[in-house]
């Protein structure tokens, strides 16, 4: 993004004329990258002081206005001016000498002082005397804010450190408009998050839901440099497997994506946790948060742990709770667009193609 865009964006951004989407990403990107922020507060500063400049230029020709009026009706004398009002007299006179704010500043101060004088009975004087404060003041507050942008400009091209990933885990697209499903012990306490696609590019992302207990994130992809796709090729079952029904994974364990494969070996989880089921499946640490698929293309369940004590005991928190997540994200208007896959387009192609056709909607979740 060149410096114009940026500025248009952020311009955008300070109007509130953007999108919800657009200012969740913008605010994202904020966090993200100290430069953009930087660029915010300079800018907001800058239009705070135009503001100022504006409001006073109009309380000025107020001034001058009421002042001519006066003068007009005899009830103040301008004949030293030669039938120029003294606003404007002294306004040609310090714009060749003084920048733009001071100027303002002080000739609306000695407008005053000339209304003061001229017009403003006795018993005003103090409240007058308040006002012409508050001028000074925000004369004052202008000088500040150009210090502050100054220390701005010095910092804004300070390098910040690249973000260094530790763990991690699996995500796979439920909705094309970048709407993940991982698990939440993935992204729990996380700093910053990305997530890397097929061919090995991180993309910024948000989390949007959380729901601990049935280990469940949503996430956002909010980066620009991300492709929506027309449509994803599996669905979310609403119902549970069958026992025995044979079963199969895509994940993370490394930086290259692992198939596996098994079979559904209960409806119920560890302890007979209602929430998830048992899988017979090989899973490492990184596998979290992958599909579970069966042969029809159907995503099962979210792969989500082991059981240390038993070889090859795997539990996956059943697909049925996306619908649960989904329901309770569209109570929000911002979410009522979504919809998940419910129709799978894999169900006459052997494994082989299915999992060539599923590997570009999984993701890496990389966190730390």
């Amino acid at each position: 993004m060149d410096d114009v865009n940026i500025l248009e964006a952020v311009e955008r951004y300070i109007g509130g004329s953007m999108t919800p989407d657009e200012r969740v990403y913008f605010e994202n990107l904020r966090k993200t990258n100290p430069e953009i922020d930087q660029l915010v507060v300079e800018h907001t500063f800058f239009l705070q002081q135009l503001n100022r400049f504006d409001q006073t230029k109009k309380f000025k020709s107020i001034l001058s206005d009421t002042h001519i009026e006066l003068a007009e009706k005899g009830a103040i004398e301008s004949s030293r001016l030669q039938g120029k009002v003294r606003v404007f007299y002294l306004f040609n006179k310090y714009k060749r000498t003084a920048a733009i704010a001071a100027s303002i500043a002080g000739i609306t101060a000695l407008a005053m002082s000339v209304l003061i004088t001229s017009v403003t009975p006795a018993s005003q004087l103090n409240d007058i005397a308040l006002l012409n404060g508050e001028i000074k003041a925000i004369k004052n507050q202008n000088q500040i804010q150009s210090r502050e942008i100054n220390n701005i400009k010095q910092n804004i091209n300070v390098p910040t450190a690249p973000v260094v990933y530790k763990t991690g885990g699996t995500s796979f697209l439920i909705d094309v408009k970048g709407y993940l499903v991982t698990n939440a012990h993935v992204i729990r306490n996380a700093k910053n998050i990305a997530v890397q696609n097929s061919k090995g590019k991180d993309l910024a992302v948000k989390v949007i839901y959380t729901d601990v207990q049935r280990d469940l994130a949503i996430l956002k992809i909010e980066d620009t440099a991300f492709k929506a796709p027309v449509s994803i090729p599996y669905s979310i079952k609403k119902t549970s497997a069958e026992i025995a029904e044979p079963i199969y994974t895509l994940g993370f364990p490394r930086n290259d994506i692992v198939y596996g494969e098994g079979y559904l070996a209960a409806l119920t989880g560890f302890n007979g946790d209602t929430l998830t089921c048992q899988i017979a499946i090989a899973a490492n640490p990184g596998n979290s948060g992958g599909p579970i698929l069966n042969r029809n293309g159907e995503v099962v369940g979210i792969l989500s742990a082991k059981q240390i004590s038993a070889e090859g005991v795997v539990f996956a928190t059943q697909s049925r709770h996306i619908y649960t997540a989904l329901a309770q994200l569209q109570k929000d208007s911002s979410y009522q667009f979504m919809k998940l896959p419910s129709t799978s387009s894999l169900k006459r192609l052997d494994r082989t193609r299915q999992v060539e056709k599923i590997s570009e909607f999984v993701y890496m979740v990389k966190v730390n």
